[in-house]
């Protein structure tokens, strides 16, 4: 496997496509991680799960391996009384995915939403907002992660001062980000409003370089929206789609897309002009595999 010194956005300028990680959360729960319990709390606690998950993910193929942090900002953590170990858990989580991975693959620092909403619509100014995103990703960047994945965005202007935070603290360090769309009648828009070309064009101001969509869809629409960013943007785009909607089977929700449906459907995520494919909700170190071998092939 490529080392993680060759940068991501060199290999993708090469016409590498390169494979993503799947879910984190679903494999923690698995792992005994109970409903309304601090997923990062994970990496002081039980290290060795997340070094676990993130080897399970390499083994699979997987180009790029994410760190747990996706709830890490002190925003996020503060509603677990965590804010004060904003540092220390950031940087475990970079640690234990660098002890499973090593150089084999890209360490990326998954930022996800800070849970809380802007003025007007919430209690947060920008700036609280922004310094939120920097104290994370400060930590994620001191402790070594080579890439920043800022994801499951659904408020614009959250994504765009994280992706800025990002370019302003590690200006070297690739920055990806992704947004999540519902379908409307007025097309793919985030539950905030946002349209796909908005997205497209306000991400690559802030200075995101791989732009594109996760969580929300199975890979079917999501072959769409790859499609819309393709026009928009000559950036690199990303899709990381879920393992399909959700059905409760038992008290537990089941991904229906199998590692083959969603295999199959890679080729047309390719074809629409994606450069790195990954799974978010439901999808495994099978599901990965199977992307992986499907990529090697063409």
């Amino acid at each position: 496997m490529s080392n993680s010194s060759s940068n991501p956005l060199e290999r993708i300028s090469r016409g590498e496509i390169l494979v993503s990680d799947g879910a984190m959360g679903t494999l923690l729960q698995e792992r005994g991680l109970k409903p309304g319990y601090c997923p990062e709390s994970f990496n002081l606690e039980r290290p060795e799960v997340i070094e676990e998950i993130a080897g399970l993910y390499l083994e699979a193929g997987a180009d790029i391996v994410h760190t747990n942090t996706f709830g890490g900002s002190p925003l996020k953590l503060s509603l677990y009384g965590l804010d004060d170990k904003t540092e220390e858990i950031n940087a475990a989580a970079v640690h234990a995915a660098r002890k499973a991975v090593g150089e084999r693959a890209v360490i990326s620092a998954a930022i996800g939403p800070s849970g809380k909403l802007l003025k007007p619509f919430g209690d947060v100014d920008s700036e609280e907002m922004y310094s939120n995103f920097e104290r994370q990703i400060g930590a994620v960047a001191d402790a070594g992660a080579d890439m920043i994945t800022v994801e499951t965005m659904t408020d614009l202007t959250e994504a765009t001062l994280a992706v800025s935070a990002a370019k302003k603290l590690s200006p070297d360090t690739p920055v990806l980000a992704t947004m999540t769309f519902d379908s409307t009648p007025r097309g793919f828009r985030t539950i905030m409003g946002a349209s796909v070309k908005e997205s497209a064009s306000a991400l690559q101001q802030a200075g995101a370089d791989i732009i594109g969509s996760n969580c929300g869809h199975g890979i079917e629409l999501m072959i769409e929206i790859a499609g819309e960013f393709r026009s928009y943007s000559n950036l690199p785009i990303a899709i990381q789609s879920n393992a399909g909607l959700p059905e409760m089977k038992s008290g537990k929700p089941v991904y229906p897309e199998t590692p083959e449906f969603m295999a199959g459907k890679a080729e047309e995520l390719i074809a629409a002009g994606v450069s790195v494919i990954g799974g978010c909700c439901g999808t495994t170190p099978e599901h990965i595999r199977a992307i992986k071998e499907l990529v090697s092939r063409l």
